[in-house]
């Protein structure tokens, strides 16, 4: 870590409108930090939702707090406030909204939820990179805010990841723990201006970025609009190849604000096709185009079952919009052609199978 993780962590806070950016390993890594800087620990509970990676519930339990799952909306996968409501107690210190595919979670209710009850809003924002809410850029809202720049991120520095907060006290905290709990100016001991020596102030992480990553991350983010305009193309482009497609459920665009697009995620019907989502999977591969599924809730792992308790009932919204959904093929360097040949290929096998 040096100079252009620094100059990294000054222009991601200024393209997001945040005071502070803490470049870090990971998503995971920021997760983590954030809530062993917060304090949050035994006995406290963060409310989150299972449909969402493994990290975004694992690192609650790394902190030794408790995951409070809640589910999703009937017709979304992100958190539904409602929900959160009838969870918060008197035990809750965060909140942990999951911007799902980038498209914005309701703010606004979270913020209040969160402010009523004296916890922390905590944004998982690992697709979320750019979104905006109500005109705000995610990033620039929450307590603080955690984003991915896994290699398949919107921006990517191969591994890596960064919080982003307007919290002075937090953003020296976490400086602080991502690196062993060094006193944060210890690595200027390997400038000029620096010395041998320093001083572990407390326990603390090797969650640093590297200059390495960084140097990718200041390229990546100064094309990072125009990578967005190419990413709206190819959701424009599926969104007129797919409109007469029986069977086959669009993601809606968000109405209160502008989605990542980190992912473009379809349901298959039921209803009209006579297919199962593992059975459409496999259809398309064997015509050479290859899809994903993002995620398999927390509640359908049997560590999260041992762990919490939890059963594939218990979460009925997250179960069935599980069940039915693929993640399509979108990168910007997706041609327009592959995305038609994506389309006509989900056609045929909706057409076929019509009930």
């Amino acid at each position: 870590m040096g100079p252009k993780t620094h100059r990294f962590e000054e222009q991601f806070a200024a393209y997001v409108g945040a005071r502070h950016a803490v470049a870090v390993a990971s998503c995971t890594a920021a997760l983590h930090l954030v809530y062993e800087a917060m304090g949050i620990g035994p006995g406290d509970e963060v409310i989150t939702t299972p449909y969402t990676f493994t990290a975004t519930v694992a690192t609650v339990l790394y902190a030794g707090a408790t995951p409070v799952l809640v589910d999703t909306l009937p017709d979304s996968p992100n958190i539904d406030p409602e929900a959160v409501a009838r969870r918060i107690g008197p035990r809750t210190r965060a909140i942990v909204p999951v911007h799902f595919a980038g498209h914005p979670c309701d703010l606004d209710r979270l913020t209040a939820l969160a402010s009523q009850a004296g916890a922390a809003l905590i944004e998982d924002a690992a697709h979320a990179l750019p979104t905006t809410y109500k005109g705000r850029t995610v990033g620039s809202i929450g307590t603080a805010t955690c984003f991915s720049f896994y290699a398949g991120k919107n921006l990517t520095t191969g591994e890596g990841g960064a919080i982003t907060t307007d919290d002075a006290e937090l953003a020296t905290a976490l400086k602080i723990r991502r690196l062993h709990g060094i006193s944060r100016d210890a690595w200027k001991r390997y400038t000029a201006e620096g010395s041998w020596y320093y001083e572990v102030e407390q326990l603390g992480f090797k969650y640093n970025m590297t200059d390495i990553n960084a140097a990718l991350g200041l390229h990546q983010l100064a094309r990072l609009d125009e990578l967005q305009r190419r990413r709206k193309r190819i959701i424009a482009l599926y969104e007129e190849c797919l409109a007469d497609i029986p069977g086959i459920l669009r993601p809606q665009a968000p109405t209160d604000g502008e989605s990542a697009w980190h992912l473009y995620v379809v349901r298959i019907d039921s209803e009209r096709l006579k297919v199962t989502r593992n059975e459409v999977i496999e259809m398309l591969k064997a015509d050479n185009i290859g899809t994903s599924v993002h995620f398999i809730p927390a509640h359908l792992h049997p560590l999260y079952q041992q762990r919490l308790g939890c059963k594939r009932e218990d979460f009925p919204n997250a179960t069935r919009l599980y069940d039915a959904s693929i993640s399509l093929p979108l990168f910007p360097d997706m041609a327009d052609d592959d995305v038609r040949d994506v389309a006509r290929s989900l056609e045929r096998i909706a057409r076929e199978n019509l009930r």
